[in-house]
């Protein structure tokens, strides 16, 4: 079943430890850290019992907001388009798009940053403790600054 099964690693309950950047795209090295739960579940059950994506809520009280985010797999394509929304925002973002090789997910796409156009990029490592980093290029994608990994844990 290539593709559908991708996100199948982070379906469940999490604790996830953050390192956020405080000031992006600024050259700042200070970071915040503080800790995360979620709830991975799969959605869009097909009639052949495949799963077209899933839903995770992530509860940040340390920062005092909920997200969402909503992963949807398109098999003609073989690409995971991601969406995030919060309630600091009260937006969706415009998602990323990518794929998995080798255990490793890469998603890019386009955003604004503080008045300023960026090129967003989300790495997934995948395995029973998954990572994900979210870096930012102003540059289009010639340098990338990491601001913000989740670790995630059981």
């Amino acid at each position: 079943m290539s593709g559908f099964d991708d996100f199948d690693f982070l379906v469940g309950a999490w604790t996830i430890d953050n390192e956020f950047l405080t000031c992006r795209l600024a050259g700042s090295d200070a970071w915040e850290r503080f800790e995360a739960t979620s709830k991975v579940e799969k959605v869009m059950q097909g009639p052949d019992g495949v799963h077209g994506g899933n839903l995770d809520q992530m509860f940040v009280p340390a920062r005092g907001f909920t997200g969402m985010t909503l992963r949807l797999y398109d098999p003609a394509a073989d690409l995971w388009s991601i969406y995030w929304s919060d309630t600091k925002s009260h937006r969706l973002f415009p998602p990323t798009v990518g794929r998995f090789e080798g255990g490793i997910g890469t998603f890019l796409g386009d955003d604004v940053e503080a008045g300023v156009p960026v090129k967003v990029r989300f790495l997934w490592t995948s395995g029973s403790s998954p990572v994900w980093e979210q870096s930012m290029s102003a540059d289009g994608g010639e340098t990338w600054e990491k601001n913000w990994v989740m670790r995630f844990r059981r």
